[in-house]
This record gives C-alpha cells, structure tokens and sequence, in this order.
C-alpha cells in the first residue's frame, strides 16, 4: 500500500542522478512530481519511464520554483516531501516516514531530516555536513519558502520536529558541474547577502535569530558574518578543518574543507564587487517575486494525462485561501 505522501524533486540536467531519486520513492509514495527546469539531457525521458509525472516549469529562483510546485501541482496528499535529485531515501527513512504520516496523534506540522553526504564517493561525517538537518518534510498547506533566490528556507505554520533517520546525498555529475553549479550559488549567496543592507530590497528574508532554530541561527551567524568579519574564507577553513573536525574525514575532508572555504571566497569577491560597482553585471540578475506569469508545460504522462495541471486550477484558488486562512497570527 502507498504511504500518503508527496515527493517533489526540482531538476535541471540531471541525467545522471535522477534514476536513483526516483527509484527510492515511486514504489512507496502516493505521489512523486520532478518539476523540471527546461533540462537539454535525458532527465525528462527518464523520469517519465520511471515515474510518468513530470512538469516543466521556467526557472527563476530556488524559492520560487518550490512555492509555484507547491502552489500548482495536484497534490492530494496532506504531507510534501522535498528531495533534490542528488538524493535518494533508504528504506529505514522511508519507514519512519510512514510512521509519522500514518500516526493520526502526530501534533508537528513539519520534520527536519539530516542528510549522509558523499563527495567523489567518500562519505563525510565531520566538518559541519553530517548530519546537516534540513526542513524538507512538512504538511502541504501549513508552509512556503520564503522570497530568497538561494539557501532558501521554509517557514511553517506550526511546531517542528527531527526525524531520526537520514537521506543519502550522492551528486554523480562530478567536478566540472561542481564547479559551474558554485558559480552559479555563489553569485545568488552575494546578491542575496548585499540585498540584506538594501532598504529597498526584493526578499523577505527568514527571521534571523542566534537562539532560534537551527536555520535562523545560521542565518544569524551568516549576517553577522558578511557584516562584520574579515577574512571569512579563512575562518570558514578553520571552522570545518578544525572545530567541526573535518581533519577526521582524511584527505577528502580536507579537499572538501578546502572547497567550501574557496566557495565562501567568491562570495565575498562577489559581494565585493556588488557594493564598490553600481554597474556591476551581477545585479542584472533578477528575483522575481512570483512564477505564476510562466505557465508549466506537462510533458509525457501516461498515467493522468496532460490535463493534470488544468484540473487542478479549479481548485487553486481554495487551496490559496486556505493557507491564507491558516498563516494568520
């Protein structure tokens, strides 16, 4: 019997890990959505041999594209699960999930899952990866991420609570992707962080708290961090080498210590630029405020046809005013 749950999986080009995704979910779950961002591989045709559920949508930030799946796809299910396409859910995880979702006492509206993280098939238990909870599992009308273009993070209307088991993370696209999809965060994370000093800025930014939950110290730290401290490659180094031991990980901790300390330097060259350079190119990227205005376009679905998303505007605008209802203080 399927457990009552949703897995949507946002993909672009990723041929390579969208298989193992796939087949750790669709023989379990109710329902399993790729929301795909116009990929040029084979992503699309696999997904739709292996799940038949498959919805293009235009790209245009990570919080975005979450809200517009969780605003427009069919979802019959009270509980959504985020996976990236570079994970997958082992059985014992996929089994608590069943228990939550079945357990009619349940009171949270939503559960951090940590995360087993490979890097070049070493896996890393140090350096502040392991477990690395994040807030992927929740009840469908009780939360949407907030309007930031990357590192976005969901704000739930409810009590929150920590799955003891984890997902596996095994990105198989290799270095050269590696790289290129860095570039591309790290320009987001020095937006990001410049609009944070703008009066006028665009995001409405997770409440930042030292002694909040796991996200909003984070975010806390983060902001202090692009304020106030030098030399922050160097500290993020120390922070994962030393204090979160990532010398415990052997060489591929230390490469990956290394990686991670290189990424938080081209934030801040980055960022670096944004505030000296009024003209810079990197503001021409633009955070949109909503994705409604870029209609989907479902592909192959032998299972429920390309009515899909049609059939489920009649009943958009009551789901919408639902949330509304329940978001309210």
């Amino acid at each position: 019997m399927k457990i009552p749950v949703t897995i949507i999986i946002p993909t672009l080009n990723e041929e390579r890990n969208i298989e193992k995704a796939l087949r750790s979910t669709v023989e379990w779950a109710d329902q399993v959505f790729v929301v795909d961002s116009f990929s040029s591989d084979r992503t699309c045709e696999l997904a739709t041999s292996l799940s038949g559920k498959v919805v293009q949508h235009r790209f245009l930030n990570y919080s975005a594209q979450k809200n517009w799946a969780l605003d427009n796809l069919p979802v019959r299910t009270d509980w959504v699960f985020f996976l990236d396409a570079d994970e997958a859910i082992p059985p014992d995880l996929r089994d608590e999930i069943a228990s939550v979702v079945r357990d009619q006492s349940a009171t949270f509206a939503g559960y951090y899952v940590g995360m087993e993280h490979l890097f070049l098939g070493a896996r890393l238990r140090h350096g502040g990866w392991y477990p690395n909870f994040r807030l992927l599992f929740f009840r469908h009308q009780l939360g949407r991420y907030e309007t930031r273009i990357v590192h976005e993070h969901l704000v739930l209307q409810g009590p929150t609570g920590k799955l003891k088991q984890h997902l596996v993370h095994d990105d198989r696209k290799g270095l050269h992707r590696y790289f290129d999809r860095h570039n591309v965060y790290s320009t987001m994370e020095a937006l990001a962080a410049y609009r944070l000093t703008r009066e006028d800025s665009e995001e409405s930014a997770l409440f930042a708290n030292w002694f909040g939950e796991v996200p909003q110290r984070r975010r806390a730290i983060k902001q202090w961090a692009y304020r106030y401290l030098p030399c922050r490659p160097l500290f993020k180094f120390l922070w994962a080498y030393f204090l979160k031991r990532g010398f415990l990980d052997g060489r591929m901790g230390f490469t990956y210590c290394m990686l991670q300390s290189f990424y938080e330097f081209q934030v801040s060259l980055k960022l670096r630029e944004l505030r000296n350079d009024p003209a810079s190119p990197l503001l021409s990227y633009s955070l949109a405020k909503a994705a409604e205005n870029h209609p989907a376009e479902p592909i192959r679905d032998s299972k429920e046809g390309v009515g899909l998303l049609r059939a489920h505007a009649l009943r958009k605008s009551t789901d919408e005013a639902l949330f509304h209802r329940k978001s309210r203080p």
